[in-house]
């Protein structure tokens, strides 16, 4: 007699072969291009396209830029190569410096006397080399500081005038008719050469210079006017190139959420007692002078106390010009001031900050000696800054909004204030606005992001560039991304 095991797996085995079992379905999209066409990427654009970290162009840098990352997610759904104009460097080229010396990407290096840790450029740098590949085939347009007005000038890669305000040595090693050639004129002429898709990502160094340094130079600020006719004009350059291209155009982040505006404290000066002291005595005139001129009704009260130098023990601010404050060179004081914490200073300050003047001991630049123009954004400046950008911005998305059939506007100035806000991460990992490794998202320079920042914008433009296409290109993980270096 059959035992009632035997019946059990006798009716398990009948079960097992009358029924067909289906495993969960794999809820993630299967990789396609939608209803767009990335077969050839072109992009045009400035540093970051480029790929520029550290203050600098290099090997590693130009290899994780957010363009070549994104090209890379593109592969897989039908997108082609993606070639850069190789820089062949390993440091890359930040500055010159003294004595004809080559300085090199900035790392962070810790100083053992102060124990601060700041950014300094590895010595020697790479000086920047002819590209030598073939300029017919690349995808690649990004150059560093270039502007929309220098974006269409052929003085930008005119060889012969080196001395040109307005040459650029980073287009002139791969432009494709140097003197006669434009930068936007190359990324069209890439397009019309069988691109499908491009990115644009113009505009950025019309307000970002003027703020790097300081807001000291006027010129360097674009009018909304100039802006609205030169941004529309490359725009359409590239849109003709190919009438059939589809692009994703980036806006422009708000300056304030870069650590280059944020990692030099306004209250960057540490005086001992006696140091303070000694300080004071050398702005008693200068204060009883402000005092007479508000006696003679030249400056209010408030002016007087804004402007009045009084250095205690502990953290101050750095003594500074203010071009804002009333002009009392009559009078022979002039228009200085303390940092106070409505001031951002900007971070080449760190570099100068507490140093003697000329090898002076009693010059100290930020106590004795004012801070420039040059290395701090008063709250005036902030605003203006502010102001310029949101109008550009408004500019950029009405351009978007007239070409909507084949544009999609990427949000990177929302991207950016997201990071601030804590709220961006991947696998649980965040991204930080900061320099500080693993999770700080800008480079070492506190303008450019890093590897680890380029993967996150990539993704960003392909989160838009799937939506407005009902494309699925599969996103990079920004956590096989390296963030900066440690210190040394």
């Amino acid at each position: 007699m059959r035992t009632i095991k035997q019946l059990l797996l006798s009716l398990l085995l009948i079960l097992a072969f009358a029924c067909q079992y289906e495993f969960p379905e794999d809820l993630t999209p299967a990789p396609s291009q939608g209803d767009a066409d990335f077969s050839k990427m072109v992009s045009i654009g400035s540093s970051i396209t480029a790929g520029v970290m550290d203050g600098a162009l290099y090997n590693r840098s130009q290899r994780n830029s957010f363009a070549v990352i994104l090209a890379n997610q593109m592969k897989q759904v039908g997108g082609g190569p993606f070639n850069n104009p190789d820089i062949n460097a390993e440091v890359g080229f930040f500055s010159p410096g003294p004595e004809g010396v080559v300085l090199g990407r900035l790392i962070l290096r810790q100083n053992p006397a102060t124990g601060q840790t700041l950014p300094n450029p590895i010595i020697p740098g790479d000086p920047f080399t002819p590209f030598e590949g073939d300029k017919a085939m690349l995808n690649n347009f990004g150059v560093n500081r270039i502007s929309l007005a220098t974006s269409m000038m052929p003085e930008v890669g005119d060889v012969s005038q080196p001395q040109h305000p307005a040459f650029n040595p980073e287009y002139a090693r791969f432009a494709s008719d140097p003197g006669n050639s434009t930068l936007v004129g190359d990324a069209a002429a890439a397009l019309s050469d069988g691109g499908t898709f491009f990115t644009f990502w113009l505009g950025k160094n019309d307000v970002l210079g003027y703020a790097l340094t300081g807001a000291a130079n006027p010129q360097l600020l674009t009018s909304d006017e100039n802006f609205t006719l030169m941004y529309n004009t490359a725009l359409s350059r590239m849109l003709t190139a190919n009438p059939e291209a589809k692009g994703a155009v980036g806006n422009i982040p708000s300056l304030n959420v870069l650590p280059y505006f944020n990692l030099v404290p306004w209250n960057a000066v540490p005086l001992s007692s006696g140091q303070a002291t000694a300080a004071n005595q050398g702005f008693r005139e200068y204060n009883g002078g402000l005092e007479q001129a508000e006696g003679a009704n030249l400056i209010s009260s408030e002016e007087r106390e804004l402007r009045t130098v009084q250095f205690q023990q502990g953290a101050n601010g750095f003594l500074m010009e203010d071009e804002t404050l009333t002009d009392l060179s009559g009078l022979g004081l002039p228009s200085i001031r303390l940092s106070n914490a409505g001031d951002r200073a900007t971070l080449p300050l760190s570099q100068v900050l507490g140093q003697p003047v000329d090898g002076s001991p009693t010059a100290i630049f930020g106590v004795s000696v004012p801070v420039g123009d040059e290395y701090v954004l008063i709250p005036t400046e902030q605003e203006e800054i502010s102001g310029k950008v949101n109008s550009f911005n408004a500019i950029i998305q009405s351009a978007v909004q007239s070409h909507s059939d084949r544009l999609v506007l990427v949000d990177i100035n929302g991207l950016f204030n997201q990071v601030v806000q804590g709220t961006v991460s991947a696998g649980g990992v965040a991204l930080t606005a900061s320099i500080a490794p693993p999770n700080g998202g800008l480079s070492v320079d506190g303008v450019h992001p890093n590897a680890r920042g380029s993967a996150f914008i990539a993704n960003h433009f392909i989160e838009a560039i799937n939506q407005k296409w009902n494309a699925t290109i599969p996103k990079a993980n920004p956590n096989e991304f390296m963030g900066n270096d440690l210190p040394r």
